[in-house]
């Protein structure tokens, strides 16, 4: 059986769940209906440096939400798909248009709906504030919470796996 760093070292492709776990799981919406959510700018930058290495990165979510699709676009992933309620279904989907296996994918996710997915990849990570129904099923869960930079911290441990990270914090430092 290989272990988390072994496994690690053969990814290709990030799938990140949204609720739980780029933002904190929370909620908010105005008295009309508009939907307001926080993302952590850190997760953001492990998002972009992920990009810069060569590893893409997708999401998949539960709900549709105009605040996700605008935050993604920022951050320039292509492979969003929001409203999901079979996710399994775009795993396979987003695995097709990458290319890769399912053994080549990470996927982080909370809860019960990210079953499918973490079923299915090579690497199986879970948050820190996961609900404990999921754990059985992951490889690993992080050390931070959703939306607190748990995003981040499997960014970080990909690019130090792959042996990228020192190469893109020169490429800050210079």
């Amino acid at each position: 059986m290989q272990n988390r760093a072994d496994k690690a070292k053969n990814i290709k492709l990030l799938i990140l769940d949204v609720d739980g776990v780029l933002t904190d799981g929370k909620l908010f919406f105005d008295e009309q209906g508009k939907e307001y959510k926080a993302f952590n700018a850190r997760d953001g930058l492990g998002i972009k440096l992920l990009q810069k290495a060569g590893i893409r990165v997708a999401v998949i979510s539960g709900r549709s939400s105009k605040p996700v699709a605008l935050r993604m676009e920022m951050l320039g992933i292509d492979l969003v798909y929001l409203g999901q309620s079979d996710k399994g279904q775009a795993f396979r989907e987003i695995i097709a248009k990458v290319g890769c296996t399912p053994e080549q994918a990470a996927h982080v996710g909370d809860d019960l709906i990210d079953l499918p997915v973490l079923n299915q990849v090579g690497l199986a990570i879970a948050v820190q504030d996961a609900n404990e129904q999921i754990l059985p099923y992951v490889d690993w869960q992080t050390c931070l919470p959703g939306g607190h930079g748990a995003v981040r911290e499997v960014c970080d441990y990909l690019l130090q796996v792959q042996g990228k990270m020192a190469e893109l914090v020169e490429s800050f430092a210079a």
